[in-house]
């Protein structure tokens, strides 16, 4: 069953819409699937947990873009004086302290992704989605 949301998501639910490409369920909804204390209803809270850090990193993320972007533009079109210490200067070190913890959180929330899969998948299913590794005559023939 397809669980795709009605509207659009907004630009801070990055980690909500991973799941949802990932799984297609809602984060919240892997809660209920498995039974409270089970290693894979561990995994789901891992999983919610780490989309929802992602989503709250990339709201302050959005934020202050915003907030510089605004300053910004006040200040090109003549609204607004410029900052003597630089309206970049102020907010840029906080931008790029949060575009890498956005980073880390989506590295993250793609670990616990993956383990919740293969803790998930039925050993049938793994077994046929494995790669094969090259032949040794592959090799031999060059």
């Amino acid at each position: 069953m397809n669980e795709q949301p009605q509207h659009p998501m907004p630009p801070t639910a990055h980690g909500h819409w991973l799941v949802v490409k990932a799984l297609q369920k809602q984060p919240n909804a892997l809660r209920t699937l498995h039974s409270p204390g089970s290693a894979e209803g561990e995994l789901a809270d891992l999983v919610v947990r780490a989309a929802l850090h992602l989503d709250s990193v990339q709201n302050e993320l959005v934020d202050r873009c915003t907030w510089a972007a605004d300053g910004l533009t006040r200040v090109a079109t003549g609204t607004a004086a410029a900052n003597r210490l630089g309206i970049l200067q102020t907010s840029s070190t906080q931008i790029d302290i949060l575009a890498a913890r956005r980073a880390d959180a989506i590295t993250h929330l793609k670990s616990a992704l993956a383990a919740y899969q293969r803790a998930t998948t039925p050993q049938a299913q793994r077994a046929v989605s494995v790669t094969p590794s090259p032949s040794r005559t592959s090799r031999q023939t060059r």
